[in-house]
């Protein structure tokens, strides 16, 4: 169920003028930078969700995005994600001219390979707590790190070489901050990281992980139910590397347009991206493949054609793959597979063996911080609901009641569409 919350860029919500004026202190910004106004502030400066115009616009942006993020600036966390955004960051990126020489200011911190490979070490850690224990776990302290330690490295001095490794590696770092906060369900929070990792990988000349940044954009559209921009975002992905695309990339990219594609009960075509992803994903080669795609392997496939086998209601296909999509090492990605096992299952008309699927995704995540994770619960609380009053279901109620994750989706927190 999508959070009705007050929209900020709309503005019907705004916060006193005395909180505004300590936000824009914290950001060394002036009044007029916030837009102050009368009985409150309009901050267009952080909800902005256009695609930055140059490197120092999306490190000016991204700086203040982290810093307001560390203030836990309410009207920035509870942001919706605007729809043209994605059109227009699609669009800007595919027609964009390659990267000119860069270098920092002269004078600054001096920035080399080395600063570079310990901000990608730190971004790996964070990542694997990420995928452990979900996107709330251990959010606030990648903001700080971005925050503290990455900041005066983009404003530093370095050669061409090293600010384009940089950039990437920091888009890369941005890109995670952004699954993070789209985990804890900070739905305009995290498009804007997505749109400034997508123009730091732009001016590192990433190609690659521009495209993987789309995809995550592709993926957050369709959980937030904007399947035709998901589809988009997915196409755009594969069409803007396809000169430099691997196997990986093109299978993930395919499955992502199948996901919203399932969506909207485009069956012929849903399945069209699938088997194409499958056939990609058979070719690749593990050594020619950027390290932070090789999770993407035959059961995250799995579990993205069970996604759309539940969503266009072909269960016994959708339990199929998901009995093939636990990896046994990524614990939220075998949460959401075990889940989609459940709901197939129930769909199915096999109450019982749901409940009890359902009890084993619980149990595997009684550690993660998840909004999305809850959001799979909930959604089947409400089907479970609408199968009718029975014994299994009862026993089910009694028997999860006090786990943390049911007890966050009976009350509705944070749940989608």
């Amino acid at each position: 169920m999508k959070r009705r919350i007050a929209s900020w860029e709309n503005g019907h919500s705004t916060p006193d003028a005395f909180y505004g004026a300590l936000l824009a202190e914290a950001l060394g910004l002036g009044p007029d930078a916030l837009g102050m106004e009368q009985g409150g502030s309009r901050d267009a400066v952080l909800l902005d969700a256009g695609y930055p115009d140059s490197p120092d616009a999306a490190i000016g942006t991204v700086e203040r995005l982290w810093t307001a993020d560390l203030n836990r600036y309410e009207p920035l966390l509870q942001a919706e994600a605007s729809e043209p955004a994605w059109n227009e960051a699609s669009l800007r990126w595919l027609v964009a001219p390659g990267p000119e020489p860069r270098s920092g200011r002269p004078g600054s911190l001096r920035v080399g390979l080395g600063d570079v490979a310990a901000v990608k070490t730190t971004a790996d850690m964070f990542a694997q707590l990420d995928d452990r224990f979900g996107g709330d776990h251990a959010r606030r302290s990648v903001i700080q790190y971005l925050s503290t330690d990455v900041v005066p490295l983009l404003r530093g001095s370095y050669s061409d070489a090293v600010g384009r490794a940089l950039y990437s590696t920091v888009a890369e770092a941005t890109l995670l901050a952004g699954w993070m906060s789209y985990d804890a369900c900070h739905h305009g929070l995290a498009q804007r990281y997505f749109l400034q990792a997508l123009r730091l990988a732009q001016d590192g000349n990433d190609r690659r992980l521009a495209g993987s940044i789309l995809s995550a954009m592709s993926h957050q559209a369709t959980f937030l139910g904007r399947y035709t921009e998901a589809a988009t975002l997915a196409r755009a992905a594969l069409m803007g590397i396809s000169a430099v695309a691997t196997p990986t990339l093109r299978a993930q990219f395919h499955a992502m347009e199948a996901r919203a594609l399932a969506r909207i009960g485009d069956v012929r075509g849903c399945e069209a991206a699938l088997t194409a992803a499958t056939r990609a994903l058979e070719s690749r080669n593990a050594e020619d493949e950027p390290e932070w795609i090789t999770y993407f392997d035959a059961a995250e496939l799995a579990a993205e054609a069970a996604h759309c086998f539940r969503d266009v209601n072909s269960a016994r296909q959708a339990v199929a793959h998901a009995e093939n999509a636990m990896s046994g090492s990524h614990v939220r990605s075998d949460f959401f597979a075990t889940m989609v096992l459940a709901d197939a299952h129930l769909r199915a008309g096999d109450i019982e063996e749901a409940c009890q699927v359902a009890v084993d995704a619980l149990d595997l995540g009684e550690n993660l911080k998840s909004a999305r994770c809850v959001s799979y619960l909930a959604e089947f609380r409400t089907d479970l609901l609408a199968a009718g009053d029975n014994a299994v279901s009862r026993a089910f109620a009694e028997q999860v009641r006090e786990h943390r994750l049911w007890v966050k989706a009976e009350s509705g927190v944070r749940s989608s569409t």
